[in-house]
């Protein structure tokens, strides 16, 4: 579910001046224009740093998905942006982090950018964590698998799967940011996640395969576990396109269609 953002000085002033607690003065906010999961992404510059500040409000049904943001920060790899510290003031909860001052990844066939993104998911993979309260993979897809698929998604693996090219950003490394949906599952999830992605960026089937093959969840994923979550994903994608058909909805729900028909005839 989108929302729509607001600028930094739309914020309520209590709001604001909690936050200048943590900051001191605001000297200036540039909004972000990537991302569809916060009310308010800025850029702020204060007098001794630069930060990233997001949030939602404390009303909002997706405000359990920003409790689970900052639950899961510091157990993320390094890679990873650090959260600061969180205002929850005014009816707003605003999570602050470091800047990376990156650009969005290029997921375009050749890219030098698909190398560093598919070595911060191996990363991401071999990260530990504490026991939090993190939907299953076999939860979240267990509406749209058949009645056989939904326990080959199971694992212990820390997923981030919302790949979209504005949740990467690119330095000398790969950094994945914006933790809305995190699961818990089998690993070779995520790199199916990333596959549509690519395929949004122009890869084929095949092309896209052959890139999330430099991860090696993704090598040793089972194929008929692979099948089983790609045909739940196809209908979740669906789903999602019939409820809000926006052209970029109803291209995933294809390109989700054209992996399945992909994968059923790739050898295994």
């Amino acid at each position: 579910m989108s929302m729509p953002r607001i600028h930094w000085h739309d914020l309520p002033a209590p709001t604001l001046a909690a936050v200048e607690q943590h900051t001191g003065a605001v000297l200036g906010a540039t909004t972000a224009t990537g991302g569809m999961n916060s009310g308010i992404a800025a850029t702020l510059r204060t007098t001794d740093a630069t930060l990233f500040v997001k949030g939602i409000p404390t009303d909002h049904p997706q405000a359990r998905h920003q409790e689970l943001e900052a639950a899961i920060n510091p157990h993320l790899p390094a890679a990873s942006p650090r959260l600061l510290w969180r205002v929850q003031t005014g009816g707003w909860d605003l999570l602050g982090y470091e800047c990376i001052k990156g650009r969005h990844a290029d997921y375009a066939l050749g890219s030098p950018d698909l190398p560093l993104v598919a070595q911060a998911l191996a990363e991401l993979q071999q990260t530990s964590f504490a026991d939090l309260p993190i939907k299953r993979a076999e939860q979240r897809w267990s509406n749209y698998s058949g009645p056989h698929g939904v326990e080959l998604l199971a694992g212990e693996t820390l997923l981030h799967t919302d790949f979209a090219p504005d949740n990467v950003l690119i330095t000398d490394r790969a950094h994945i940011i914006d933790w809305a949906w995190p699961t818990l599952g089998a690993a070779w999830i995520d790199p199916a996640v990333l596959i549509l992605r690519l395929m949004d960026a122009s890869h084929t089937a095949p092309d896209a395969d052959a890139c999330a093959r430099q991860i090696p969840s993704w090598r040793a994923a089972p194929h008929d576990a692979v099948a089983a979550f790609s045909e739940a994903n196809a209908r979740l994608w669906d789903e999602i396109a019939n409820q809000d058909p926006q052209a970029w909805k109803k291209g995933m729900a294809r390109h989700a269609h054209d992996w399945v028909t992909y994968w059923r005839t790739r050898a295994k």
